[in-house]
């Protein structure tokens, strides 16, 4: 029998097929059969940093996901901190490209909780005039973008959040507005401004993409709640129950 990355290399001949590894490395990692999944990822990450990702999406996925799941991987057998160590050194390599966010991520959910809070970009604000004053106060923040639907399912329990509770929605630029690509930011703005009335009418809310690298907010919605002294206490890309997340903002 061939050795495992023999029989990977002689299947990737495409960015697709990278894409395809990479995602079967993700498989084995929630497995936990952590051999497979590092030389899965590995021959991924192998054919995809030699390419330009910039405008092919696949191998986006491809060596976003590798390196994910070999960081992942390092930290599930106990390698914590050089799981973060990896990752520093990725977010460095490829803090220029698209995948800049999900390898900040993958690094947030090992490293930010317990941390200070990155500072948010307010220069450009949706909502409320004035940026939301946050000195002494509990924060939580909520990144949507306009496409997101599990975003928009979430958006009425924001109102069940602790009175005292600042909650600001970071959002973005995508480039479109529903199916039409290609859209100038000023139309996409107005769009993003009718969705923002629609399902988070009261709320501030920052527009950069500065944001959402520094947040590593790749995933939609991403929930960061932050005490009274500006520190992480949880990091949360994806869907929460808004129960559990209104019992974890009330202890703040």
């Amino acid at each position: 029998m061939l050795p495992i990355l023999t029989l990977i290399l002689a299947t990737i001949q495409s960015p697709a097929d990278a894409e395809a590894i990479s995602w079967q490395a993700r498989s084995a990692l929630a497995q936990k059969n952590y051999p497979r999944a590092e030389a899965l990822a590995a021959e991924a990450y192998q054919y995809a940093q030699h390419l330009s990702i910039q405008k092919d999406p696949r191998l986006q996925t491809a060596l976003g996901a590798a390196i994910e799941v070999h960081a992942l991987a390092l930290a599930m057998q106990g390698d914590r901190a050089d799981a973060v160590s990896y990752l520093r050194e990725q977010l460095k390599a490829y803090a220029a490209t698209p995948i800049r966010a999900r390898i900040q991520k993958n690094l947030n959910l090992l490293d930010l909780e317990g941390k200070r809070a990155p500072a948010l970009v307010l220069t450009h604000m949706l909502g409320p005039s004035k940026a939301p004053l946050t000195a002494g106060k509990p924060v939580l923040l909520f990144f949507w973008a306009h496409w997101c639907a599990d975003c928009k399912a979430e958006a009425p329990f924001l109102t069940q959040m602790p009175h005292d509770l600042v909650i600001i929605a970071p959002t973005q630029h995508y480039g479109y507005v529903g199916a039409t690509e290609n859209v100038p930011p000023a139309e996409e703005v107005k769009y993003i401004e009718q969705i923002r009335q629609q399902f988070y009418p009261n709320l501030p809310v920052p527009l950069s993409e500065e944001n959402f690298k520094t947040y590593g907010a790749s995933t939609t919605p991403t929930i960061v709640l932050i005490d009274r002294k500006g520190i992480v206490r949880l990091y949360h890309p994806g869907l929460m129950n808004p129960q559990e997340l209104a019992t974890l903002a009330a202890k703040l």
